[in-house]
């Protein structure tokens, strides 16, 4: 009996570190790495109008068509890249507010912010009688060319069906430390989203499959850098646009009086 219960004790051990070293094993091979850090170089900088707050930032066929915010003040527009005039504009009524923009099937889509309201515009800014109700806040949106691709201020990303606004997918965007929240302007890249994060000077770059955040990018005083006016009335960092033909970004923020082409490195 003796060497029996020997026996069943010394296997009840061998069998307990077996199913420590696979949980070991299990958390070391979990483990999310933390996000590269993302280095970039200003190639460029134009100017951009000061009194565009802006929401929503997109570069297309050789413009760049920008989103405003804040009630009575909140317009669509196409901007000139080398002098930052408006070359088309249309406002919105007073009671909304702008948000983020996309183009998807020869459509403009413009998120407002807590009004619920998705306004569609043809490629000649004509205001469409087609308009969507969302049921979330309104803060940044982008496209793959099959969704619109929606956030809401949280830690999910939504993928939309353009004609429906049905949302056809959830993404939940994590990195080493868990969910990321207040995720702002978004643009699409190679499938990768770069979102800009709410109140800061970090752009993070999404993987859009798994929603783990693989890098971060650091702009802090881009604007002092560079040798721009920083005033008191600058905002915080937000508009991010995609040039493909030169594979850079354009990169601005609410009220900034710069706008900066750059690569990530």
């Amino acid at each position: 009996m003796n060497r029996l219960a020997l026996l069943l004790i010394g296997m009840f051990l061998f069998a307990s570190c077996n199913n420590t070293d696979q949980n070991n094993s299990t958390t070391t091979t979990s483990a999310i790495a933390a996000p590269i850090n993302l280095s970039y170089t200003v190639l460029n900088i134009y100017p951009h109008d000061t009194s565009s707050f802006t929401e929503g930032l997109i570069w297309l066929d050789g413009h760049l068509l920008e989103s405003t915010g804040q009630k009575g003040q909140s317009k669509l527009l196409q901007i000139n890249l080398a002098n930052g005039k408006s070359e088309k504009s249309i406002s919105l009524a007073p009671e909304f507010f702008g948000e983020g923009i996309s183009v998807i099937n020869n459509k403009i889509y413009q998120l407002t912010w807590q009004e619920h309201k998705v306004f569609v515009y043809d490629m000649n800014f004509k205001k469409l009688p087609q308009e969507f109700e969302w049921p979330y806040e309104g803060w940044g949106m982008t496209t793959d060319g099959k969704y619109l691709i929606i956030d809401t201020g949280g830690s999910n990303i939504y993928f939309v069906n353009p004609e429906t606004f049905k949302i056809e997918r959830t993404l939940g965007v994590v990195n080493n430390n868990g969910y990321v929240s207040m995720i702002n302007e978004l643009e699409y890249v190679d499938g990768y989203l770069y979102g800009n994060i709410f109140e800061t000077n970090s752009i993070i770059k999404i993987n859009a499959q798994t929603g783990l955040v693989e890098g971060i990018a650091d702009l802090t005083d881009i604007l002092k850098k560079n040798h721009q006016p920083d005033t008191s009335d600058s905002n915080v960092l937000n508009g991010i646009a995609y040039n493909p033909a030169k594979k850079t970004f354009y990169i601005t923020g609410k009220n900034w009086p710069s706008l900066f082409e750059l690569k990530f490195n």
